[in-house]
């Protein structure tokens, strides 16, 4: 199961560097960002990404403030080929996915299986918001 981890602001912003950089210069990039649906239930946000072909290890998840980041590599098949249809992308992937209120990341979980990673982000009751 992958894990979502609180990771320091250095290497944070790094990975938002090259997400902006990815946005930022889409037609020369080689990051993409897979389909990825974001809903809210009673109790935590969602994050559903399409993403078939990984392995647990493969992905990054994070969480700095009110951003979720999920990056990880999709390897393509070694072999030299000629295509004649060309949609499934392969290589470097980034997400980040604004939150709309404060979670409780401790509790947050995330599970890889069918092809979809889902990551659940508890909502964070008044008293569990952390003031720094």
């Amino acid at each position: 199961m992958p894990t979502v981890v609180r990771k320091t602001r250095e290497t944070l912003m790094e990975v938002r560097r090259e997400i902006l950089h990815a946005v930022s210069w889409q037609v020369r990039s080689s990051v993409w960002s897979p389909p990825t649906d974001v809903y809210e239930t009673e109790g935590a946000y969602i994050v559903r990404m399409e993403i078939a072909g990984m392995r647990d290890e493969d992905f990054e998840i994070s969480v700095e403030d009110d951003t979720l980041y999920i990056v990880g590599s999709r390897s393509d098949l070694p072999e030299r080929r000629a295509y004649h249809q060309m949609e499934i992308r392969f290589g470097k992937f980034a997400t980040a996915v604004g939150l709309p209120a404060p979670v409780n990341v401790d509790q947050s979980r995330a599970e890889y299986q069918d092809g979809f990673l889902m990551v659940t982000l508890p909502k964070a009751r008044p008293n569990q918001i952390k003031v720094e």
